[in-house]
């Protein structure tokens, strides 16, 4: 019996294993990035948080969280079409609102730091838009899934799980 190229293209690749449990491995340091987290929540709109961990693990190629935080977001009613946007939103930005916009390229500015500081034009955005607590907690929001992603990126923790 032969397979059809349509059957063979439906096959999925296997899934790559993690290379060691960080968590497990440094419980410490995990339990201080879970308290850090939840700090990072605080005072920072869902909608807002969850656009912006996508954006980052978009940005950092760190498929685990972007499984996880694309999951959460539709979970909590973000649409799919602006999860889906999210990484051509410079094309898109009719889907987001002045202040998601200001934080998506604060995020993007703060995660891609190769190019050198964050530009006073991108920071001027943000605090147009946040006030200064909202913006601190922006910034600590920012950093914390960054970190999320290098641990998840380097470990080679697997999505969908």
């Amino acid at each position: 019996m032969t397979t059809n190229h349509t059957e063979q293209s439906k096959e999925l690749l296997p899934e790559h294993a993690p290379r060691l449990d960080w968590a497990q491995l440094a419980p410490e340091a995990y339990k201080a990035m879970l308290r850090l987290d939840t700090a990072a929540r605080q005072g920072v709109d869902p909608t807002l948080l969850n656009l912006v961990k996508i954006r980052a693990s978009q940005i950092n190629h760190c498929a685990f969280c972007l499984d996880m935080h694309s999951k959460d977001a539709l979970a909590a009613g973000e649409s799919a079409e602006r999860i889906i946007q999210l990484n051509a939103w410079t094309e898109s930005k009719h889907y987001y609102t002045a202040k998601e916009i200001a934080a998506i390229e604060l995020t993007e500015a703060i995660t891609v730091l190769t190019d050198g500081f964050v530009p006073d034009e991108v920071y001027a955005k943000a605090a147009d838009e946040f006030d200064e607590t909202e913006l601190a907690r922006l910034i600590v929001a920012i950093a914390t899934i960054n970190t999320w992603n290098r641990f998840g990126v380097s470990t080679r923790m697997v999505p969908g799980h």
